[in-house]
């Protein structure tokens, strides 16, 4: 007998603005208590110093999770120059120093090497994996942890403020795998002054932002005046995480088609004729994620929102 599932079928996510000191696994048990969800899942792992926006999925939207990761995501962060640390932030000890301190036309002169594709080792204290186990887990242990470079994608990066010449505020949009430490420790080691971040947070994680964010206790306080309808208002639609995909809208008989998992022919003088991935509405509600091939809708998930 299957065992029967603690909560309630909850569908949708939640914007939130995680505050600093939570990793992202508390702040998403905290969301998933809250809404008091059967399943959840976050996009985009924070650091427990950072802040900012941690897209938490519950339900079925923990099914478009991977279209939420791949987005683009946005930071401002503030680095400290003169000393870098193990971990790259304020958590490390202190591996090298320096007395010199940049110019912001020092800084501005370099910037451009850390646009467009760069090539960027993570910080030994990250959650990759190395033969199962996370680096930062080897690091901690005492183990010598070798990463190899990786190409990422930082379609911005600016200097934004230079508070004092120790400090310096950035911004930067960049891509999937890029990690903001790896920024700034080498910037530091480019400039000869070395650095580490001393505030980071997230602005933007693909179509989720600050405009839309909530904090831990707007949800707490929604629980406690007005109950589960209030909470539940809070959520955002579980296709906000596929507005880079076509949507097709289709008929009732080809939703259950999808829901079968059989394949529709996209019919009409309005049906797309690109291939890759889309998804299935019907009469507003979401259907299926699937993939165009020959003018027909191939279904990989489907979605129970009832």
């Amino acid at each position: 007998m299957a065992r029967k599932k603690k909560g309630r079928p909850v569908h949708g996510w939640v914007v939130l603005d995680k505050p600093v000191g939570m990793t992202s696994t508390q702040a998403v048990g905290a969301v998933r208590r809250a809404f008091d969800a059967q399943k959840a899942g976050h996009a985009g792992t924070l650091d427990p110093l950072a802040t900012g926006i941690l897209p938490i999925a519950l339900g079925e939207a923990t099914k478009t999770v991977p279209f939420a990761v791949d987005g683009e995501k946005a930071y401002r962060f503030t680095v400290r120059w003169g000393a870098e640390t193990e971990t790259d932030d304020t958590e490390g000890a202190v591996a090298a120093t320096s007395d010199k301190r940049p110019s912001r036309a020092d800084i501005e002169a370099i910037l451009p090497r850390f646009r467009g594709e760069v090539s960027q080792v993570p910080p030994v204290y990250s959650a990759i994996k190395i033969d199962g186990a996370r680096a930062y887990d080897l690091a901690r242990d005492g183990e010598t942890v070798v990463l190899e470079a990786r190409t990422v994608i930082i379609d911005r990066l600016a200097l934004v403020d230079q508070p004092d010449e120790a400090t310096a505020v950035f911004e930067a949009e960049c891509g999937k795998g890029t990690y903001v430490r790896a920024i700034a420790r080498d910037i530091g080691r480019l400039l000869g002054c070395y650095g580490h971040v001393i505030a980071l947070r997230r602005t933007r994680v693909g179509p989720f932002d600050e405009a839309s964010s909530l904090k831990l206790e707007e949800i707490s306080d929604a629980a406690s005046s007005g109950g589960a309808d209030a909470v539940l208002r809070l959520l955002t639609p579980v296709e906000a995480a596929l507005q880079e995909l076509p949507e097709l809208l289709v008929s009732q008989s080809d939703a259950a088609s999808l829901t079968r998992g059989q394949p529709v022919l996209i019919r009409g003088r309005d049906a797309p004729i690109m291939t890759g991935p889309a998804y299935a509405t019907s009469k507003g509600r979401l259907i299926a994620l699937g993939e165009l091939d020959k003018g027909a809708l191939h279904p990989t998930r489907v979605f129970n929102l009832e």
